[in-house]
């Protein structure tokens, strides 16, 4: 709860305006002092197979509740405690320039207090075990939950639309981004892959995409993926070359693009990379193209 008060502050915000009243468990409002964020929601989901339950953070379009018969793309984003309020900063300032569509913002994470989101990530986030963390490389059974959970909650509850999911994560989140695509690659339009971690175990993701070029199966999305300038040598160096493998086998209907971010660490690359990616994943719904200054 600390580490959640702490980037509250940080961002001079908390998330209030809960709404409630379809949620299955309630939830009490936020305490912490601040400014609101506009149009945000707190909800938690139970988890089928029991366990901690799964609170989403919520924020609508500016437009949603004045267009009662209007459907949004949504961006279903990883580790919600962390990087909701930086999507939410993003959003705001990509939608003015007009260079995204309006959508809707469901950032994924964990209900009740003093979680370990470490552990947590690990287990849901990594596809296979991850060495010194027990427990950990569930991505299989979270992808399950995503599925058929998490998203039939959010088009119940909210007037979605269904042919424009985007999928983002960085660090582990970007691995599973990339293991969503080459499991269930027709879940989500768009994904987006910051920094990702494929070089644990050691091969394991250089192994499954392989697996998946024989199958011969199509991806028709599109996929942002990228490593940053002050990463470690070793880790650029596999994100390089899992680059080079989907070049290489030029997936059909899969519209990619690499970047290599300058001047970042891994963690300090969630803004920009995030920010073109969500470009480059919605610029088929964007309202308009180019420079909007003479």
């Amino acid at each position: 709860m600390r580490t959640i008060l702490l980037l509250l502050v940080v961002f001079g915000c908390f998330l209030s305006s809960v709404d409630t009243s379809a949620s299955p468990v309630t939830n009490p409002p936020p305490k912490y002092p601040g400014f609101t964020l506009p149009n945000t929601q707190l909800r938690t989901l139970p988890r089928a197979a029991g366990g901690p339950g799964y609170l989403l953070y919520i924020a609508l379009p500016a437009s949603y509740h004045a267009n009662p018969l209007r459907k949004y793309p949504v961006l279903y984003a990883t580790d919600g405690y962390y990087r909701f309020t930086g999507l939410y900063g993003l959003y705001d300032q990509l939608v003015k320039d007009r260079v995204v569509p309006e959508f809707i913002i469901v950032g994924i994470g964990y209900a009740g207090e003093n979680q370990d989101y470490r552990f947590l990530r690990r287990r849901d986030l990594g596809p296979a075990p991850v060495e010194g963390t027990p427990g950990s490389g569930h991505a299989a059974e979270f992808l399950g939950s995503l599925e058929q959970e998490i998203i039939p909650f959010v088009e119940n509850n909210y007037r979605t639309d269904p042919a424009h999911r985007v999928l983002s994560g960085i660090s582990f989140g970007g691995t599973f981004s990339l293991f969503t695509m080459l499991t269930k690659p027709e879940l989500f339009s768009g994904y987006i892959a910051v920094s990702p971690d494929v070089s644990w175990n050691p091969d394991w993701m250089f192994e499954y995409e392989a697996a998946f070029a024989k199958s011969g199966r199509k991806i028709n999305a599109r996929l942002f993926m990228t490593t940053a300038e002050n990463e470690g040598p070793k880790y650029i160096a596999s994100i390089r070359r899992f680059d080079e493998r989907l070049k290489l086998h030029a997936y059909s209907g899969l519209e990619y693009r690499f970047r290599f971010i300058d001047d970042e660490r891994h963690f300090s690359t969630f803004a920009e990379a995030t920010n073109r990616g969500l470009r480059f994943v919605f610029e088929p719904l964007a309202p308009e193209t180019g420079p909007t200054r003479d």
